[in-house]
């Protein structure tokens, strides 16, 4: 009888810098108020980086406390993937400095660039290197200092967005037949670079050299979430031959709070399945699966059995889903 391979979730961590900055705040420098963000966002505050912490801090922060989790040291750890849009540096990667913090001499890493879907992206390429056998055990990070990227004279987009860490611990499994499912049972990844200047940052090396800002035709992201966001979770659903009754949790990308009600809608979940936390976190790109994910198995939500959706959608536009069996 032959096993099979599974990638199972052994443990979660998540870091938030201590700067918290309500919406009051915000209104004393730039024309907006807590009433506007949170009816628009359904946003109450973020975490912003303090001057001097880094991208590779936040993350190796969240690695630190899902290795904790997981009760596994860095010895055992044979990849490190860190999705995120803000590196430290053009280069090395962000994923090499967290390797270097952690005291990791072997082993390999990198960054994967899918914008807010990057660590649902990292989720399934986390899962075909254990799949494929290039890996055990590998530290998946969604990490983010978005608010570098924001102009704050724009109301439309700086409040947003803020900064966080979330990782997860998965760890190959080789399940026998008959043995309980567990761990990531299948993804779904999408795609259309048509959509690259809904949302983007007008800066680059190849092209100005600069950082840039981000840019949003904030309608337009609105009006093609919601449909893509519904497609790959039906998508992912029927890949693993299960419905939308069967999900115990859904964990989307939390960008917006409307988006993240009409998808719930749409899908027919009851919102108390819905995993929230954009009130608190605000948009923080690609970490804000993981420290969703961190906050629902901290307050014993997530639970081992239950079977949980990983679902984001950001700039290119990129869009994807994860189903696990916790």
């Amino acid at each position: 009888m032959t096993s099979t391979i599974r990638s199972v979730i052994r443990g979660v961590g998540s870091y938030l810098p201590a700067r918290v900055v309500t919406n009051d705040e915000l209104a004393k420098t730039v024309d907006t108020s807590d009433e506007w963000i949170q009816q628009r966002v359904g946003i109450k505050e973020r975490h912003i980086a303090a001057e001097g912490e880094y991208t590779s801090d936040l993350a190796a922060a969240a690695a630190r406390a899902a290795m904790d989790n997981a009760g596994i040291a860095i010895e055992a750890i044979d990849l490190i993937i860190v999705a995120t849009t803000t590196p430290d540096y053009t280069f090395p990667s962000a994923a090499t400095l967290v390797q270097m913090k952690l005291g990791m001499n072997h082993g390999f890493a990198f960054d994967i660039q899918a914008v807010c879907s990057g660590f649902v992206y990292a989720v399934a390429t986390a899962d075909s290197y254990i799949k494929n056998g290039m890996a055990r055990r590998v530290l998946v990070i969604g990490a983010e200092t978005f608010s570098r990227l924001l102009d704050w004279n724009d109301r439309t987009t700086c409040v947003l967005f803020g900064d966080g860490a979330g990782a997860v611990v998965m760890e190959r499994v080789d399940a026998a037949p008959g043995d309980p499912e567990r761990g990531v049972l299948t993804s779904a990844l999408r795609s259309d670079g048509r959509h690259w200047d809904k949302l983007y940052v007008d800066g680059g090396p190849s092209t100005t050299g600069t950082t840039g800002h981000v840019h949003m035709q904030g309608p337009e992201v609105f009006r093609h979430a919601v449909g893509k966001i519904t497609d790959v979770v039906y998508a992912t659903l029927e890949q693993a031959g299960y419905t939308v009754d069967d999900l115990d949790w859904f964990v989307p990308h939390q960008a917006n709070k409307r988006i993240i009600d009409g998808a719930g809608a749409k899908l027919g979940l009851p919102p108390e399945k819905v995993v929230t936390t954009v009130d608190i976190h605000a948009n923080t790109s690609a970490a804000s699966v993981p420290l969703a994910l961190s906050v629902a198995v901290a307050d014993g939500r997530i639970k081992q059995g239950d079977l949980v959706m990983l679902e984001a959608m950001g700039g290119g536009f990129t869009w994807g889903a994860s189903l696990i069996r916790w």
